[in-house]
């Protein structure tokens, strides 16, 4: 593929302050370093952790002015004179984690995401939400010729999550996973990942249209924690004992502590929304007595990432995606604010 023509300046949404003016603007394409593709970012998912660094309820630092963003797809414009094993025209994908020392303890095994030296795209590093952005080569996701790249993009970081999230529940098929907040952009990736896994799917939830949606990904029992008297009971009668893994998706903190209530014995919790202030709560002879675990899941590897691609592309996982310009991001995070989202939101760069 002869070298695409690389224009000096392009369309972004950025910030000067936290909580600040998000601006529709013309900023200038970034120059790859060595070690950096150059991405012609097609589309953006938008996650909800785009609207909690915007508004600074993470405890990360932050660049500033910022483009924010890590959900990306697009093609292979541009690369720095140490890139190996990419050619321009590669499909490729900017994930939440950018780059880490390929050196340390954490690195050496795999947990990446723990590497003191990570940077992370959408905080120090800009992000997607702009039409070229740059990523580190190695840790670039890589995505296979022909794959519906709009579809994709929100896997990226929401797709990812879930699926590691499941991992670090160390369930077996044909076990119980209990997905609190399962209908949101995070959960509808779970079921269908648990499902693909061989998983028996729980989910807690609220609302009909929900309720419906939730079996038309694969989910088997629908608890309605705002019609159930005892949502603990109702998980522990449903799973004949308990859940054996829990995915904590929801974002409320009362909800994250009582999955340590309904995890069965010898069980897993897992950790994956941010509230803000959050804390989990487990009370110790509970968790002693029934040796259960609570365990923190953040975004996958490299591994992990190739993992959950693979399963996309055979044709196992669909989110419905609702198509946006990349200049109504503001109005975007309004719906996100008000938890009116169902499915994911991803921009079109172009517009």
């Amino acid at each position: 593929m002869s070298a695409p023509t690389i224009p000096k300046t392009q369309k972004a949404i950025i910030f000067s302050e936290v909580g600040g003016k998000l601006e529709y603007k013309d900023i200038p394409v970034p120059v790859p370093k060595s070690n950096e593709l150059l991405i012609n970012v097609l589309y953006s998912g938008v996650c909800h952790s785009d609207l909690h660094i915007w508004q600074g309820d993470l405890p990360l630092p932050l660049k500033l002015p910022l483009v924010g963003g890590h959900e990306g797809a697009g093609v292979v414009v541009g690369m720095g004179s140490n890139v190996k094993g990419w050619k321009l025209g590669d499909y490729a994908g900017i994930k939440f984690l950018n780059g880490t020392c390929n050196a340390c303890e954490f690195c050496e095994q795999s947990f990446e995401i723990s590497c003191p030296h990570a940077d992370f795209t959408g905080t120090v590093h800009d992000g997607s939400f702009q039409q070229y952005a740059t990523a580190d080569a190695v840790q670039a996701a890589r995505i296979p010729q022909g794959t519906d790249l709009a579809a994709i993009a929100p896997l990226l970081c929401a797709g990812l999550t879930a699926y590691k999230a499941l991992k670090s529940a160390n369930m077996r098929p044909g076990q119980w996973v209990a997905i609190s907040g399962a209908c949101g952009g995070l959960g509808t990736y779970a079921i269908q990942y648990a499902t693909a896994m061989g998983y028996r799917v729980l989910g807690i939830d609220s609302g009909e249209e929900k309720a419906k949606y939730f079996k038309t990904l694969g989910g088997e029992v629908f608890i309605d924690y705002k019609k159930s008297k005892d949502v603990v009971a109702d998980v522990i009668k449903a799973t004949d004992g308990g859940a054996h893994g829990v995915l904590n998706i929801a974002v409320d903190p009362r909800a994250i502590s009582m999955s340590t209530k309904y995890v069965r014995s010898n069980g897993t919790s897992v950790l994956v929304s941010l509230p803000k202030d959050a804390v989990c709560e487990s009370e110790v002879f509970t968790q002693v007595v029934k040796s259960t675990s609570i365990v923190g899941s953040c975004v996958g590897n490299r591994a992990d990432t190739r993992e959950a691609i693979d399963f996309f592309t055979r044709g196992l996982i669909k989110i419905p995606i609702h198509m946006a310009p990349l200049s109504s991001l503001p109005q975007i995070y309004d719906k996100l604010m008000q938890n009116e989202v169902v499915g994911r939101f991803v921009v079109d760069t172009s517009k």
